[in-house]
């Protein structure tokens, strides 16, 4: 229940934990780490009575599953690429389920037949469970200094997927393993019902995922024009996909795993759904579950440091087999990582293998939390098993060693994960990134140095605070300009090459919104246009330089496909057909006179900056392109001339409309209109003229 102890110890806590961001940085420790220790300090704290308040907020299976778990879900797989994840669905698969299988059995066997050398018997079926609860990895604490340090994106993707779809693994198999614990009964036919109901779970957690987000991606779409609808969507998706599908599981005979759930329509909803929401509401959408997300892992670190505290070892062999436990996890880890990866290696080819550096990240950047936690708070205060002779509960053991290994691998892991990424420089740049990082600073440099110029003459800078600051800019750009001609010519020209088509295709792919922001484009043209862009660039950063321009979907854009089906079964009108062609050959004209207008900016200001080849060669690119497109326009305009007329009329109406919106919203930022002639001419640019 909540009360003003809980809620002060709340706001204590998330106080602490921002605080803790900018004290995290000066003493090199990860952020995690020390929120961990600021919960031992106030689980220390409350035994005092001034801050008896502090243990009036305590973790709950309740706060863990319904509340902070499906927010920390969303978030992760919102922001995950889909196609990348299909692409790497094998090494993630193989870790999350197989991976997470051989280290249960192994964390189970270390643990019952290490007690056992000591003459301490305790039941297999617990020693199973906490194998299960304890191989599902957290990633959130290593995830942060993944981004911190920069590892290779395709490592960090890997290991957020693994932990993703292993943490549905593990709760699945730990629920099966506490039914068959409280019922008692232990036979091959409840072992096959188990497994039964395993695959039930992961199948039905897919379905249900798949219908729940994609009625909220449709949802979205209609309130669009309304930003904070849009945003509280998501948060209502979030948390309904997990507790419907919990409580269906519940009420009904129907299995489904809530995480699998809502990680399904989560995906759906960040790689499908994120087009029909409204561009600035999707920056806020971005920015809430950001915040969202670090406010429940505070909490989560914050309470495991408080939980640490509370957890006793009233005897030896408790603390034994923590002590057992916390190698035991380690080692199994290792096990599951290195044979599962070696065999994936062996049937993959050599560009898709996973480095052995990657597989040593993998193994030891295995941090526990959450979850862990959540599965032990979820077993009964008086389950017990036969056979149990300890003084502890079957609940307080588990709770006693869960914590050690969490403890453990905070504590030790966390703060050696970045001296293991410098020893196989994991945070080196690539070639391309090399060349971007080069062109940018010297784009940076030479745009201040052109502005600073323009300062100097007019007046705004003095002339001797102007000199130095030129001086030291045109240094900088000359080192930048330096870097890059260093390069051997073949090496510089290729990579340039790809840099500038990159650097086009974000254009394209910035414009491409605004135009479909101003409702120039419809969200199929839309859709067809980004997919393509998207197709293109990652061939182009593959080292490809002639990608197939006409694909726009390939095997990967698993949701897409989806979504085609369901248009098939509702097709379009030969009207909408014409709409759809028609604003995407226009669109495609658009969007290649800008990258060509931004070429234009490079040949007056840019050679040294771009080579002169690259420029010339994406120039002559979207020259093909803008001509293609521009004439399929016109020759799709004449099988109906009357409705392309239409149609065109509406289009230039909303650009119209867009430059309406803008200048009032200029003349608002000004103060030269009150919010309320505002919101006023604002309506009346929607509504049209009267």
């Amino acid at each position: 229940m909540l009360t003003i102890g809980s809620t002060l110890s709340i706001f204590l806590m998330l106080g602490l934990s921002s605080l803790a961001v900018f004290w995290a940085k000066r003493l090199h420790i990860p952020h995690t780490v020390l929120l961990v220790l600021i919960g031992i300090g106030l689980g220390l704290l409350a035994n005092f009575h001034l801050f008896n308040f502090v243990s009036s907020f305590s973790l709950t299976p309740e706060l863990l599953f319904y509340l902070l778990l499906p927010t920390l879900i969303f978030e992760s797989a919102y922001n995950m690429n889909s196609r990348k994840l299909v692409h790497d669905s094998t090494p993630i698969l193989l870790l999350a389920i197989v991976g997470f299988l051989i280290s249960t059995l192994l964390v189970a066997g270390f643990l019952f037949f290490g007690l056992e050398l000591i003459g301490v018997q305790i039941p297999l079926l617990l020693a199973l469970m906490f194998g299960a609860l304890i191989s599902a990895t957290d990633p959130v604490a290593v995830l942060a200094l993944f981004k911190e340090y920069g590892v290779p994106p395709r490592l960090s993707l890997i290991f957020e997927g693994e932990s993703l779809f292993n943490d549905a693994t593990a709760v699945a198999l730990f629920l099966i393993l506490l039914d068959i614990g409280t019922s008692g009964i232990l036979s091959t036919s409840v072992g096959l019902s188990g497994l039964l109901m395993f695959v039930e779970m992961l199948l039905g957690g897919i379905i249900f995922g798949l219908l729940i987000g994609g009625l909220f991606s449709s949802l979205v779409g209609i309130a669009r024009d309304s930003e904070v609808a849009s945003i509280t969507l998501t948060i209502v998706l979030a948390h309904i996909t997990f507790i419907t599908a919990e409580l269906i599981s519940a009420e009904t005979v129907l299995a489904i795993s809530p995480i699998i759930s809502t990680t399904v329509a989560s995906l759906l909803m960040g790689n499908y759904g994120r087009a029909k929401i409204h561009p600035k509401a999707e920056e806020v959408v971005n920015s809430l579950w950001e915040q969202l997300a670090f406010m429940a892992n505070s909490l989560i670190f914050i309470l495991i440091g408080a939980l640490i505290i509370q957890t006793p070892f009233n005897e030896p062999v408790v603390l034994f087999a923590a002590l057992l436990a916390v190698p035991a996890v380690a080692l199994a880890r290792a096990l599951s990582i290195y044979p599962v990866v070696g065999i994936y290696n062996l049937s993959t080819t050599a560009e898709r293998r996973i480095p052995s550096s990657w597989q040593h990240l993998l193994s030891w950047g295995s941090l526990r939390g959450a979850l862990a936690i959540t599965m032990v708070l979820l077993i009964p205060d008086d389950f017990i098993l036969s056979g149990w002779s300890l003084e502890s509960s079957p609940k307080e053991f588990l709770l006693a060693i869960t914590i050690s290994c969490i403890t453990a691998t905070l504590f030790i892991k966390a703060t050696t994960i970045k001296l293991l990424i410098d020893k196989f420089k994991l945070d080196k740049l690539t070639e391309v990134e090399s060349v971007e990082y080069q062109e940018a600073r010297a784009l940076m440099h030479h745009k201040v140095t052109k502005q600073l110029q323009r300062y100097q003459e007019r007046g705004y800078i003095d002339a001797d605070i102007a000199e130095r600051l030129l001086s030291e800019h045109e240094s900088a750009f000359t080192s930048a300009y330096t870097e890059i001609t260093n390069l051997p010519d073949s090496c510089r020209n290729d990579l340039c090459f790809r840099v500038l088509r990159i650097f086009a295709i974000g254009i394209e792919k910035r414009h491409l919104e605004d135009l479909y922001d101003h409702q120039e484009i419809n969200e199929i043209a839309y859709r067809r246009i980004y997919g393509k862009l998207q197709l293109q660039l990652e061939a182009i950063e593959d080292g490809d330089l002639s990608p197939d321009t006409t694909l726009h979907v390939d095997a990967r854009d698993v949701f897409e496909r989806l979504a085609s089906v369901v248009r098939y079964v509702i097709p379009r009108t030969e009207e909408q057909l014409f709409k759809d062609k028609y604003m995407y050959y226009r669109a495609q004209t658009i969007l290649s006179r800008k990258v060509l207008k931004q070429m234009d900016i490079f040949k007056e200001t840019g050679e040294k900056i771009f080579p002169p080849a690259a420029i010339e060669h994406v120039y002559g690119l979207y020259t093909k392109f803008k001509k293609s497109a521009a004439n399929k326009l016109v020759e799709h305009a004449e099988t109906n001339p009357a409705l392309a007329k239409a149609l065109a009329e509406t289009l230039a109406e909303h650009s119209v409309h867009t430059i309406e919106e803008q200048v009032i919203a200029e003349v608002y930022k000004k103060e030269l209109i009150t919010p309320k002639l505002y919101i006023t001419l604002r309506e009346e640019v929607r509504n049209g003229p009267s």
